[in-house]
């Protein structure tokens, strides 16, 4: 019995330890070893994962972050210039070289101020907007709006409704009763307009008409605003960049009825300014020329003028003469002139806003200026082009100042990752520049050459890209 148990168990032993077994035995744990080793690979490959992204969240946040601050700075940077300007006594829009204003370097990131390209469609234009060179849409006349590019009749009766204080309801307009109607219901504000885009809540307007095809706001024809219906918008592929009135519109010009040192202007059109009116003369051109001028103007006995240009005719004056006083003349007794357009930076398409103005009228003013360099300090250069009707005509609706200024502000990080875009307007009628209106753009997307965020990403010198622009 001893024996066959013996043998029993060597037999067991054998069956345990035989080549088969241990080899099968070996496989097993090779294969548990190779769904660990799996296991712990993709459980690597997913954290890689979740740190690569980590990585890509944290730099795209400081890329914003690093734009955001970009903005703060670029809009520092137009406070300070049109601060410098003031200070100089010389032009803030118009006359300002673009460069100053384009791809800025801030840190290892960049900035512009981009405005509309009134002339060409195809190139870029920088440096800040002039909003005395547009049509201001709380003041302007029923007529002047209908002059606007794109502008309809419904629209511009409608604008007249939105803004007075009264329920009357202008031919082809809207009062309350039409917006209480619409879906969401509202009334009708009957108050001014207190930005550019309110517009869009007013009968007759939309987006194609307030925008046009340029519905990033860039002035420039791009790609998709040239492709017919294949994408937003849906434009007429013509090759030319149709835009809306967005460019020829404000609500912020306006300005202090004082002159350049800022007094008290003498209004023409009142009795009691006689005696002020006289010493002005007689200081400027000498007593005998001074009681030629009060005599021939009739301001001693019959002080009644639509503006200071009807006065400069009456008077009999010479252009010369006029230039010298005009800025220290009114024919208003307001302490703030509102929408008043600045001749000497107001675009032609503005300018034939004017009441009495043909085209010819607008060309013609827009030659003089430029062919005159230096922006005349009074109105009075638009009698030397202008004949008297058409002069006295627009006298009440022009100006030769400029105190507010929009800015459309572009930031792009350094490594081209982040960028952002705001809308300001800075008004500087109380002295120091204060910012009364930020709006983002950011959601219109990127408004210039593509080829500056690439080179930016490549991490290639962004000056020799913009210099191949050129």
């Amino acid at each position: 019995m001893k024996k066959m148990r013996r043998m029993i168990g060597q037999s067991e032993v054998q069956r345990r330890t035989s080549p088969l077994r241990i080899r099968r035995a070996a496989g097993t744990v090779l294969i548990v070893t190779i769904w660990v080793v799996l296991v712990l690979a993709g459980l690597a490959m997913v954290f890689a994962r979740s740190v690569r992204v980590s990585a890509a969240v944290a730099a795209n946040q400081v890329a914003a972050l690093q734009a955001e601050c970009i903005a703060e700075g670029a809009l520092q940077y137009v406070v300070a210039r049109i601060t410098q300007a003031a200070e100089e006594e010389e032009e803030v829009a118009g006359s300002d070289n673009s460069e100053d204003y384009e791809a800025q370097e801030v840190g290892n990131g960049h900035f512009w101020i981009l405005r509309s390209n009134l002339e060409s469609d195809r190139e870029f234009d920088y440096g800040l907007t002039d909003e005395a060179g547009k049509i201001n849409l709380n003041s302007a006349s029923l007529e002047m709006l209908q002059k606007l590019p794109g502008m309809t009749a419904e629209l511009a009766a409608s604008i007249i409704d939105w803004r007075d204080e009264d329920s009357d309801v202008t031919t082809g307009g809207a009062e309350s009763e039409y917006y209480l109607l619409q879906s969401p219901n509202y009334q009708c504000k009957n108050l001014p307009l207190e930005t550019v885009d309110e517009i869009l809540l007013i009968k007759g307007a939309s987006e194609e008409l307030l925008y046009g095809e340029d519905i990033n706001l860039n002035g420039y024809l791009d790609d998709h605003e040239n492709d017919g219906d294949e994408s937003e918008p849906d434009d007429n592929h013509n090759g030319r960049l149709d835009a809306g009135f967005y460019d020829y519109v404000t609500v912020y010009s306006k300005e202090a009825n004082v002159n350049s040192d800022g007094n008290a202007r003498i209004n023409v059109t009142d009795t009691s300014s006689v005696s002020d009116l006289q010493t002005l003369l007689t200081e400027q051109f000498k007593e005998d020329r001074a009681i030629e001028i009060m005599i021939a103007s009739g301001v001693s006995s019959n002080p009644s003028f639509e503006n200071i240009l009807q006065f400069y005719y009456r008077s009999g004056m010479t252009s010369e003469e006029f230039s010298q006083i005009a800025d220290k003349l009114t024919a208003s007794s307001e302490t703030t002139l509102s929408g008043l357009v600045n001749v000497n930076t107001a675009p032609k398409e503005v300018l034939l806003c004017l009441p009495g103005l043909e085209e010819s009228d607008a060309e013609a003013l827009v030659s003089y200026r430029e062919s005159n360099g230096d922006s005349p300090d009074s109105i009075a250069w638009v009698t030397e082009v202008l004949d008297e009707e058409k002069a006295v005509g627009i006298g009440s609706y022009i100006t030769v100042r400029s105190y507010q200024y929009s800015a459309d502000i572009i930031c792009l990080s350094g490594n081209g990752r982040a960028y952002r875009r705001y809308r300001a307007v800075i008004d500087t009628q109380a002295g120091s520049p204060r910012v009364v209106y930020w709006r983002s753009l950011t959601h219109f997307g990127w408004p210039l050459q593509p080829e500056i965020v690439e080179a930016l990403k490549k991490g290639q010198p962004l000056n020799s890209v913009v210099l191949s622009m050129h």
